[in-house]
C-alpha cells in the first residue's frame, strides 16, 4: 500500500514543509524529541486545512501528510544506519 495515493496533489507541498519544521524543533533543546510528531500534527492540519479549504477531509489531509512526512524521516534514519 502506498501512502502518497491518498494523499492529493495539493497538500503534497506540507510533506517537506513539515520535515523542515521538524529539524527545526529537534534542534531545540527543550522539546524532546518523542513530542516533535505530536507537535507537527497540528501544523499539518492548519496547513491542509489552508490549502484545501476548511473541512474535515481537509484535517484528514493533514493528518496523512504529518504521518508522511514522519514515517519518511524516520525511513531516512534506518537506511543510514
Amino acid at each position: 500500500m502506498e501512502i502518497l495515493t491518498y494523499v492529493t496533489e495539493h497538500a503534497l507541498v506540507l510533506i517537506p514543509v513539515l520535515i523542515i519544521i521538524g529539524q527545526i524543533m529537534k534542534n531545540l533543546e527543550f522539546i524532546p524529541d518523542k513530542f516533535i510528531p505530536l507537535i507537527l500534527l497540528p501544523f499539518g492540519i492548519v496547513g491542509a486545512m489552508a490549502l484545501g479549504g476548511w473541512t474535515v477531509p481537509s484535517a484528514i489531509q493533514g493528518v496523512l501528510v504529518t504521518g508522511t512526512a514522519v514515517y519518511g524521516n524516520q525511513i531516512v534514519k534506518q537506511l543510514k544506519q
